[in-house]
């Protein structure tokens, strides 16, 4: 295949420089056909993801390279920020679900149409390939909604003020390729050793029980065993997820469609005004780090959750897609299993989504095609081949009941129908420290969890503001 796009590129140089090219095509057409080459940044994944689908789209555009680079997480954000500053930043790259405010004056919105050249083969007996100037309509709202699970359009849709008409416009900011879903991962052998059959499906008394079951201490009173990750802060993967879920799931607002942070509220919806569900949600979490509480099975001194659960030491994580290929890296022999994260009885299920979306830098002198290749790479038979190579869970619905079939992320993408996320601040790194702090304060009982959320509040509300200015 290789060998045929160089040959159609060939032919379209020769077309484009030599005087018979010129009189077939108009000087539009000529300048679109020009060979251009885009860069592209994202994290996590290498290019052989995507060696497919960047072979596909060089068959359609042959006068487009894209220049794929990976960037470790760690300097990922700094290096992306310098680089846009300085322009020499990427054409196209990723930024978490969390970021998109954040990044609103570095990234240009999707355009309504894009306008491409397209390789056509004419004549009957003497074949040619001609250059074709098409104009084609974007992802329209209904469709981004109808095609994507709905975290999506919360996140990437954001109204955008038109400068001609001074009115706001719904605009699309990007466009992503899976998105992952906080799930239940359980180590199947303390499970039997405690006599625990099924993994819980309800955050209630049967849960409750079945940590206290797994959660082990020596003479000392030292936690050797911790039936789930629950309670701490710095020491538990996405403490901050797992407590933003449980608010949720609870009733919470977390955050207005004004950027008024709630979590620490009742919502008007609430009959009970005296029942505030984030406060609630907050003490069932730090409850698992409370020594005088009959579920305690975490505290500070405990490993990593990641580490505790490939050491067997941990009966529940709570996890993503991506902790999978870690887990089997780290302990090959551990019998574990994965299943739904846990809802609360009686409401309406609500998960958690986390996800990284494929944006157009606003500095980028080729619009059009960076997200024309955007659109190409998050459509069902493309995306297929990148989900299969990187085990992640879709964004598209109709690709949800072919991954349900899939042993590994099965779970996942069962979820992703019903994963929601919520907006974090201008900072979403100083958001989980503040949550840190917040879940510190009231294990060590230095104030009263009233006071403890709304300060927590008052702060992350400090982070959207600084944004917004």
């Amino acid at each position: 295949m290789k060998t045929k796009i160089i040959t159609l590129f060939l032919l379209f140089i020769f077309l484009l420089t030599s005087g018979f090219g010129c009189k077939l095509v108009d000087q539009q057409t000529q300048d679109a056909m020009k060979p251009i080459t885009l860069t592209y940044w994202r994290v996590y994944d290498g290019q052989d993801a995507f060696e497919e689908i960047l072979a596909a789209y060089k068959k359609l555009h042959p006068f487009i390279t894209i220049n794929y680079r990976k960037l470790r997480y760690s300097e990922y954000e700094n290096e992306l920020i310098n680089a846009l500053a300085e322009d020499r930043g990427p054409d196209i790259f990723s930024i978490h679900n969390t970021w998109t405010k954040k990044y609103l004056n570095k990234i240009t919105p999707m355009p309504a149409t894009i306008t491409m050249a397209y390789p056509v083969i004419r004549g009957t007996i003497k074949k040619e390939v001609i250059p074709e100037l098409r104009t084609a309509k974007s992802l329209d709202l209904n469709s981004l909604k109808n095609n994507f699970v709905d975290a999506v359009y919360q996140d990437v849709v954001i109204p955008t003020l038109d400068e001609k008409t001074k009115q706001y416009k719904q605009k699309v900011y990007g466009l992503p390729l899976s998105v992952d879903t906080l799930a239940m991962y359980y180590n199947k052998d303390l499970f039997n050793n405690a006599g625990v059959a099924e993994p819980p499906v309800y955050w209630n008394n049967i849960f409750q029980q079945d940590v206290k079951k797994m959660t082990k201490q020596n003479d000392k009173g030292e936690i050797i065993q911790s039936g789930a990750s629950l309670g701490g802060a710095n020491n538990i993967e996405r403490y901050s997820d797992i407590l933003s879920v449980l608010m949720m799931q609870n009733g919470s607002v977390m955050m207005d469609d004004s950027d008024q942070v709630l979590f620490n509220r009742t919502p008007a919806a609430f009959k009970d005004q005296k029942y505030n569900p984030g406060l609630e949600a907050l003490r069932f979490y730090t409850d698992f780090n409370n020594p005088s509480k009959e579920v305690y099975a975490w505290n500070k001194n405990l490993d990593n959750s990641l580490n505790m659960f490939t050491q067997g030491k941990l009966g529940i994580m709570f996890g993503y897609a991506y902790h999978l290929p870690i887990i089997k890296a780290q302990a090959p022999k551990l019998n574990f299993s994965i299943a739904k994260l846990p809802q609360i009885e009686g409401n309406t299920p609500i998960n958690f989504a986390n996800y990284w979306i494929e944006t157009v830098s606003n500095k980028s002198k080729h619009t059009d095609e960076s997200w024309d290749f955007i659109q190409f790479e998050t459509q069902a038979d493309q995306v297929k081949t990148y989900l299969a190579k990187a085990k992640k869970p879709t964004a598209l619905r109709a690709l949800v009941n072919e991954q349900i079939n899939d042993l590994d992320i099965s779970v996942f993408a069962e979820q992703v129908l019903t994963a929601k996320s919520w907006y974090k601040g201008a900072d979403s790194n100083a958001m989980e420290k503040i949550f840190a702090d917040m879940i510190d304060t009231v294990i060590l009982s230095q104030d009263k969890i009233e006071n403890v959320i709304n300060l927590t509040a008052n702060k992350v509300q400090q982070t959207v503001n600084v944004n917004s200015q």
